[in-house]
């Protein structure tokens, strides 16, 4: 039976919550983790939003929802019933002067219980929101506030929302999420790192030639084109997501699990990445754009169109980027950042090329071993390894896969990253949380490139939607000797 980590009474309230984030993300992972037994009728789920509903409406708008974002929940009517019951709403609009409180007052009678704001509304209301709690006298010694991303949108604006929501939650309050922490192809690499000695010790430039790091999404930009085309790629998944996969793959050992013991680390990695000038960017970022193309036996609209106003973009839909990190441990090893859109394949990995024998006896080895974290879509670990092919006579080599499927090998696993992170903010544990100075160090990162581009120093290329993004993502690492790892697989 897998143990259930069970919490104290708690209220959330959920700002936005007639938002894509809370009808998608936020309340089916409620409900998951509701059915799962982590917590019971003694929770109020606070909704606040401007727009005109009673609780019952909204309740009634929810399992609408639910039924399409969370189906395998729905068969239970039971379940449906005593989960919507933990909905209370409150409709108030955080941007008005006049706004009347007293509906969020009377939501929260008890300051001891703890209490998470979370805050999925842009990021410029995040001050707002929070100095309007304090003036309110809502911000009780057991509050604790969740910041969605992005948390700006520059250096300048993210010091912006850290100032101001710093001014009333102190930083072991203020938890910033990245769902990408959520995920459990994610939160598995500090085990397979630490808890296999025979693995950390081949966990340097010493052992790994490269290491690639790949988030491909099938889809194009969809309904949220307002937002990404003030956004991009760099934004959208680099900034955040790519930088937070790339510190769990080469951060030094943490002292302990403890959450500041394992955001030091990350910050030495966000620290130690090479500076990227105008020149740098130049040779090592690829910025792509997509256009018309095929993608699963079917026509796929361009960017351009997906985006339906009519005029051009000069909005990246696709980055490739290739870092060093200035440590002893990594040297002169590379590392490939790649994501986009209306790529070939859905999927998010992670891959550990090892360096091939200096002086080899197997000369038909079509190539030195890797291993390969998979997170999306289905967390897997495959290690590449050379053997001995058996049909071929003599002592001739080919590749073979050793491979673990995490829905295989455990009964259990949280279907959605937000599952746990929004039950880790109640229970008072940051550890899968973002940092300020983390957030600051990327922004740092990743700015002179922003920069670059804003000059007209890098051109924006296209690519047809179905393939791999520019023809020029392959020489970013030919001249390394390296392919992708879909090149390594034909």
């Amino acid at each position: 039976m897998a143990l259930v980590n069970r919490t104290e009474p708690f209220d959330y309230v959920i700002f936005g919550a007639t938002g894509d984030l809370t009808r998608r993300k936020l309340l089916p992972a409620f409900l998951r983790r509701f059915h799962a037994g982590e917590f019971e009728q003694d929770v109020r789920l606070i909704c606040v939003a401007r727009s005109d509903y009673t609780t019952e409406t909204f309740r009634a708008y929810i399992l609408d929802q639910l039924h399409k974002f969370a189906p395998d929940m729905t068969a239970d009517q039971d379940l449906l019933h005593s989960f919507t019951g933990l909905l209370h709403y409150v409709q108030l609009d955080v941007t008005a002067p006049e706004a009347d409180w007293q509906r969020l007052h009377d939501a929260l009678p008890d300051p001891e219980r703890i209490r998470v704001f979370y805050l999925a509304t842009a990021p410029s209301l995040y001050a707002q929101i929070c100095t309007a709690l304090a003036a309110q006298n809502l911000i009780s010694p057991h509050a604790r506030v969740v910041l969605e991303k992005p948390i700006g949108t520059s250096l300048a604006t993210a010091l912006e929302v850290n100032s101001g929501v710093g001014r009333f939650f102190p930083e072991e309050s203020i938890y910033r999420i990245d769902h990408y922490l959520g995920k459990e192809g994610v939160q598995n690499i500090l085990a397979l790192r630490f808890a296999n000695p025979v693995l950390e010790k081949l966990w340097s430039a010493e052992a790994i030639e490269h290491v690639q790091i790949t988030a491909a999404e099938t889809v194009g930009i969809g309904g949220r084109g307002g937002y990404y085309d003030e956004a991009g790629a760099l934004r959208d998944m680099v900034q955040n997501h790519l930088l937070q996969v790339l510190c769990m793959v080469a951060m030094d050992a943490p002292a302990s699990l403890r959450a500041d013991d394992l955001r030091n680390e990350k910050l030495k990695v966000l620290n130690a990445l090479r500076p990227m000038t105008p020149d740098m960017v130049r040779q090592n970022v690829i910025r792509g754009q997509y256009t018309a193309g095929r993608l699963k036996g079917q026509d796929v609209p361009g960017y351009v169109q997906d985006l339906d106003t009519g005029r051009a973009s000069n909005t990246e839909s696709f980055v490739a980027i290739r870092t060093k990190i200035r440590t002893a441990r990594w040297g002169n090893t590379p590392f490939y950042l790649r994501t986009g859109k209306r790529l070939a394949t859905k999927t998010t990995e992670i891959v550990i090329q090892f360096r091939p024998q200096p002086w080899p006896i197997f000369t038909n080895m079509p190539s030195s071993g890797r291993l390969v974290i998979r997170i999306d879509p289905h967390g897997e670990l495959a290690l590449v390894l050379g053997v001995r092919d058996p049909g071929a006579g003599g002592l001739r080599v080919r590749n073979a896969t050793l491979a673990m499927s995490y829905e295989h090998e455990f009964s259990i696993s949280y279907q959605d990253s937000y599952e746990r992170l929004l039950l880790d903010a109640v229970r008072g544990d940051p550890a899968l949380f973002i940092r300020r100075d983390e957030v600051e160090a990327s922004w740092k990162w990743v700015e002179p490139i922003l920069e670059t581009w804003r000059q007209g120093l890098t051109p924006l290329e296209p690519y047809a939607a179905g393939g791999w993004g520019p023809p020029s993502t392959r020489a970013l690492l030919a001249r390394d000797g390296a392919l992708w790892h879909e090149d390594m697989l034909t």
